[in-house]
């Protein structure tokens, strides 16, 4: 179908259009396409970061290069983002996302051919650009050809998509990979990516392009957007494990860091067409919208990287048994969905706000007094509540940054909005890694400390333990000492757990007082209509 036929004669701009236009089944078919096309896109991270061991022994790959299957496609991904708003306006909503899903489904399907370290690198740069273009688009066309009464039905399914995908992506991925092989981890975006494509490049007909404005394109801003976004994503990716500032790479990907973010906002504000506007954050609902979406990254990609990091280091699960322990998140989110969009219905925003970031900081509380022998049971409750809450805090949130914009910045915010959760997510990580490093060398330099030849307890232990392998044979004293070593390096990784759960209670208990200075969205009312 050629683009003339797809899209009906609109204005160069979505405009309004009565309720009813709006809800017409080919635009809801069409926008349910969009969801499903940005779960693929979203769910492609966790779904590959709990099988990393699976690709690397696949691939012959060192421990060195693995990280780069994940660091390549985030960095990619990150740049994509932002950059979409401008590109939907020049292709239109259709072209773009139907080119996203076609792009990403075909570079699923290289990467399960890749046959070296290198080629895997180059096809996860490809599915994290090209299939970066989808995630924006959908927030965008969901305040778009909605109108503002069924926006409480819409938003926790958009919400529902982008926390639950990144939460079941270890239990899809661990069962991929131990059931096949790793292969699948990309073979399974091939049918339903070609199905997406298909439906959203007959369906969507919400706006039309505007050429014109390529001839505007701001190339510069693009390439130091790309400097300066790519090399944050690397140093915050990389920092922890590179010592930061000790590793030469680190400090020189820093300084193009620093030159590109000068040049970029430079850009931003003395073009006609920005690369990315930053003008929607002058509206306030959307500046404080976005500040929460950062700190809903920290939650949301901190805690889905720190469980199974315990579950693993510690209590030694594979990568099956740890989707299994999560998959209570997923759950809980799938449940809450619905409930969250009639609370929307029902309560102020900021009360839903107040009662998710609580809810939240009470979670990572119950994780405070985490011990080497906790698994399933004892993070029943605060999955369940990680799940519920952060369900609860996307509908506000989601609502009060985009909720309030006209439609003419709506592609562009929804970039920028995407955006902030994802470099909230990164910034969370490289703290979470850095803390966890920190906590625990101090935690084992003070549990050693305790753990000389002075004290009475620590050498009962050794000498009842090391008598026992002497009596089979072995070197008992040697052993015993290999084993007290063994413990104390668990258990200062079990308290910098804990030290880093109780910081992550302080940052939300902290936000959900900050709910008092947020002002409910203009031109809303509790029950989710517009004025």
């Amino acid at each position: 179908m050629s683009a003339s036929t797809a899209a009906p004669p609109l204005a160069s701009q979505a405009k309004p259009a009565s309720a009813g236009d709006r809800m017409e089944p080919r635009r809801v078919i069409a926008f349910l396409a969009m969801v499903f096309g940005m779960f693929m896109a979203i769910l492609d991270i966790q779904i590959v970061s709990a099988s990393l061991s699976e690709i690397q022994a696949g691939l012959s790959a060192s421990s060195d290069e693995i990280p780069w299957v994940q660091t390549a496609y985030l960095i990619a991904e990150v740049i994509m983002i932002p950059l979409s708003g401008v590109l939907a306006r020049i292709l239109s909503t259709r072209v773009l996302f139907a080119m996203s899903a076609a792009g990403f489904t075909l570079a699923s399907a290289l990467a399960a051919t890749a046959t070296n370290i290198e080629q895997m690198i180059v096809y996860r740069a490809l599915q994290g650009f090209i299939g970066g273009g989808m995630i924006p688009s959908v927030f965008a066309a969901a305040f778009t050809i909605f109108p503002p009464s069924k926006r409480n039905i819409v938003s926790p399914m958009i919400g529902l998509v982008a926390t639950l995908a990144p939460t079941i992506g270890p239990t899809i991925g661990g069962y991929l990979s131990h059931a096949f092989s790793w292969h699948w981890l990309f073979l399974v975006n091939v049918i339903p990516g070609i199905i997406v494509t298909a439906l959203t490049w007959t369906l969507i007909d919400f706006d039309r392009p505007e050429p014109g404005l390529l001839k505007k394109f701001d190339w510069s801003g693009l390439a130091s957007m790309a400097v300066f976004l790519g090399t944050l994503e690397y140093v915050l990716e990389e920092g922890n494990n590179k010592d930061w500032f000790q590793d030469e790479h680190i400090v020189i990907g820093t300084v193009v860091m620093v030159i590109g973010a000068v040049v970029f906002f430079w850009r931003a504000f003395r073009v006609e067409l920005p690369v990315v506007d930053l003008r929607a954050f002058a509206n306030r609902n959307f500046a404080i919208g976005s500040l929460f979406s950062f700190v809903m990254g920290i939650g949301l990609y901190g805690l889905t990287y720190l469980y199974p990091l315990y579950l693993a280091r510690i209590r030694g699960y594979d990568s099956l048994m740890i989707g299994e322990t999560m998959f209570v998140s997923g759950l809980s989110m799938f449940v809450m969905a619905p409930i969250a969009g009639r609370m929307a219905s029902a309560l102020d925003p900021r009360v839903m706000m107040l009662i998710g970031f609580a809810g939240f900081g009470a979670g990572t509380w119950m994780v405070t007094g985490l011990t080497a022998d906790w698994d399933f049971y004892e993070l029943l409750w605060p999955q369940i509540l990680r799940g519920t809450c952060l369900m609860m805090l996307m509908v506000p949130i989601n609502n009060i940054a985009l909720g309030t914009l006209p439609p003419e910045r709506m592609k562009n915010a929804s970039g920028l909005y995407n955006l902030t959760r994802n470099l909230g997510g990164a910034v969370g990580l490289a703290v979470v890694n850095t803390l966890l490093t920190i906590r625990t060398d101090e935690h084992h330099l003070r549990l050693a400390e305790k753990l000389d030849w002075s004290n009475p307890a620590a050498l009962d232990w050794l000498a009842s333990v090391g008598a026992n392998y002497d009596a089979h044979g072995l070197d008992g004293a040697s052993v015993a000492l290999g084993k007290l070593a063994g413990v104390v390096s668990q258990q200062a990784t079990v308290m910098a757990f804990s030290d880093v759960f109780l910081l992550l209670t302080a940052l939300f208990i902290g936000l959900s007082l900050m709910t008092v200075m947020v002002k409910r969205p203009a031109g809303q009312k509790v029950g989710g209509d517009a004025h």
